[in-house]
């Protein structure tokens, strides 16, 4: 067994390795242009959220739920009096986002390149298995890990769990993403390292302050620059 200090590396997937929130964004805006007779776009949005997070525990995270989510935002808007029609736009407007290009982000594939050999790479996301199954075979990075999870949802268990069955233990492994709720609050619990890649676009419920005093944080621009965060721990 290596006695490296790091030996494992996680990596998340949407809006990690590849644009996602955006397609959800756009997608939100063609909803509340749906209901735009009923309420303004802001009072939608924000009644959206509301029964996203009331049923994350019912749907999980994902696209279903989130189209499950906005048809139950149209029925209360409208106060049980939303057309069939409109039921049947947001349901193709939700089969739209199962289908949207996978769209990879600047500096993936060479980071990926120049870690595999060197380091067990996992990735872990979260979200409905066959989306994500789908966005990582068109992405042709799947080769590069070494393992995937995909998981009903992210906290120090998981991340315990998945790096003591892949690698050496949680306090061997780093965990990257661009959610520091899901990706690196709990990787922090868990005794591994976190570094955050902020994206333009996260959503609300994903948003956390920044454990800056964690000794094992780290916030990089852009995966390019994660090779010298790995090497200053070697």
């Amino acid at each position: 067994m290596s006695q490296r200090p790091l030996t494992t590396i996680g990596f998340d997937a949407d809006d990690t390795l590849w644009q996602n929130e955006q397609f959800y964004r756009l997608t939100e805006l063609q909803f509340t242009d749906l209901l735009a007779d009923h309420a303004d776009s802001d009072h939608i949005s924000a009644r959206l959220l509301e029964a996203e997070k009331r049923n994350l525990r019912h749907y999980g995270f994902g696209i279903k739920g989130f189209t499950l989510s906005m048809i139950e935002t149209a029925i209360e808007i409208t106060e049980g009096d939303v057309p069939a029609s409109v039921i049947a736009q947001i349901l193709d407007i939700g089969r739209d986002l199962l289908a949207h290009p996978v769209e990879t982000l600047p500096h993936v594939r060479q980071t990926l390149e120049a870690l595999s050999g060197n380091y067990l790479l996992v990735l872990i996301t979260k979200g409905d298995l066959f989306d994500q199954e789908r966005k990582l075979a068109q992405s042709g990075l799947g080769d590069l890990f070494d393992a995937i999870e995909i998981v009903s949802d992210k906290n120090a268990s998981t991340y315990r769990r998945i790096f003591s069955k892949v690698g050496d233990g949680p306090e061997r492994a780093m965990m990257i993403g661009n959610s520091l709720k899901s990706d690196i609050v709990p990787a922090l619990a868990a005794g591994s390292y976190g570094v955050f890649v902020p994206h333009e676009l996260t959503w609300a419920f994903e948003h956390v302050e920044e454990p800056t005093e964690a000794p094992r944080f780290r916030k990089i621009g852009h995966l390019g620059e994660l090779s010298e965060v790995i090497q200053a721990l070697s």
